[in-house]
């Protein structure tokens, strides 16, 4: 998911995400009357980046363009044909990463969500949306469907069973909870829903990293699960915080 060629795990660097602090900060409304407060909601307008529906735009874009281009990495005419693993690590793991797009856009829309955990939220959701473009590509140029239409995943694994019970996945109810949520009861329960899906998500990675025969696909899986080994370590010292 996080292409070594394309950048490092710079995204997490200490001196961006100070873990000194002993509260998660929140973004709080200005004071003023409510008059005043109508007002100035009214005649504000949020820069580009702050905007959810442009999130999402850009999101989706970066899917689409991905996948168009094929964006990939390393010289396919010095790989070997993918195997199985390839096959079923890409198509699972397009899943498994749709759903951390999707949490993540959850919770970078709330008004009062802590700023540290929006931008983790930000940083996660464009990533895997650029993985996902990734896969689709790959999927593409191997001549299988772009997502595992069985219904059964991890067979590559030889651990078959339900594409939505794949480890880390939130359940309907989890993700209801986290819509409904506010303040800090959305910042644990998004931070508690990633660590989950991150920790689910690593053991395939792991497995692809040493048994799938092409090296675009062992490369993203090492990135996968270091950058989400480092987004665990990082959202749990945040939890142990509050």
């Amino acid at each position: 998911r996080h292409d070594t060629t394309r950048h490092d795990t710079t995204r997490h660097d200490t001196t961006r995400h100070d873990m000194t602090t002993t509260n998660i900060d929140r973004t709080e409304s200005p004071g003023g009357t409510a008059d005043q407060e109508d007002g100035h909601a009214a005649s504000m307008t949020l820069p580009w980046w702050q905007s959810p529906m442009n999130l999402i735009v850009l999101l989706v874009a970066t899917i689409v363009l991905t996948a168009g281009t094929g964006f990939v990495v390393g010289e396919r005419n010095a790989t070997p044909s993918p195997n199985a693993v390839d096959i079923g690590y890409l198509q699972d793991m397009r899943a498994h990463h749709e759903q951390a797009v999707e949490m993540s856009l959850i919770y970078i829309a709330k008004p009062d969500a802590a700023a540290i955990l929006r931008t983790i939220a930000k940083e996660i959701a464009f990533s895997q949306a650029v993985d996902i473009g990734r896969m689709i590509q790959l999927l593409r140029d191997s001549g299988k469907a772009e997502a595992n239409e069985s219904g059964t995943a991890m067979t590559w694994m030889s651990h078959a069973l339900p594409l939505d019970r794949m480890p880390g996945l939130a359940t309907t109810r989890d993700l209801e909870s986290l819509i409904a949520s506010t303040g800090a009861v959305a910042d644990r329960i998004f931070v508690t829903l990633m660590i989950a899906h991150h920790e689910g998500g690593i053991p395939m990675s792991d497995y692809a990293a040493k048994h799938a025969a092409t090296n675009e696909v062992r490369a993203m899986a090492v990135s996968a699960s270091k950058s989400e080994r480092d987004e665990t370590a990082e959202l749990r010292r945040l939890l142990a915080q509050n």
